[in-house]
């Protein structure tokens, strides 16, 4: 993959950079994914608590990032760059989905929503080699996310 730097110009060009960079998270020069991750916490505090309003929510979310992250990525003119974080921020709140928002469960969805992310079993780095476009950007972290609910799910039922 060839290096495209980011730049602030980058960030303002359209709405849809805005959202695919994360508000500019995604301009982090060290981990841009996990600064993007970030931006998940404090819009989990905003999600609504009933759990059918949290994934109608979570699914606009979803159709908004895919359609964002296409025209950010043809802007930069890479397929899933790594400051496009939108598909993080996502990822992280299908992760939340139905766990309790204590400090202890918001940080442990972090970090297993994160290590999915970064590791990519099997199937997620199929999908993420194979699946193009926004949808492809968004839909390996969907899959991550999903791994990291079961084991949160498992480890809420066991704590």
């Amino acid at each position: 993959m060839r290096e495209v730097r980011i730049t602030p110009r980058d960030l303002l060009a359209s709405p849809a950079n805005f959202v695919a960079l994360g508000a500019g998270l995604g301009l982090a020069p060290k981990a841009p994914g996990t600064a993007g991750t970030l931006l998940g916490i404090p819009l989990l505090l905003l999600m609504p608590h009933s759990l059918w309003a949290y994934m109608a929510v979570l699914f606009v979310l979803f159709v908004v990032g895919v359609w964002c992250c296409d025209v950010c990525a043809k802007h930069l003119g890479v397929h899933d760059h790594g400051g496009i974080v939108w598909d993080e921020v996502v990822g992280y709140l299908l992760t939340m989905a139905a766990l309790p928002r204590s400090i202890a469960w918001i940080v442990a969805g972090f970090i297993v929503f994160r290590l999915f992310d970064v590791l990519k079993p099997w199937p997620i780095s199929w999908v993420d080699r194979q699946v193009h476009g926004g949808l492809g950007i968004m839909l390996d972290d969907v899959l991550a996310a999903l791994f990291a609910w079961i084991v949160l799910q498992l480890a809420v039922r066991l704590f």
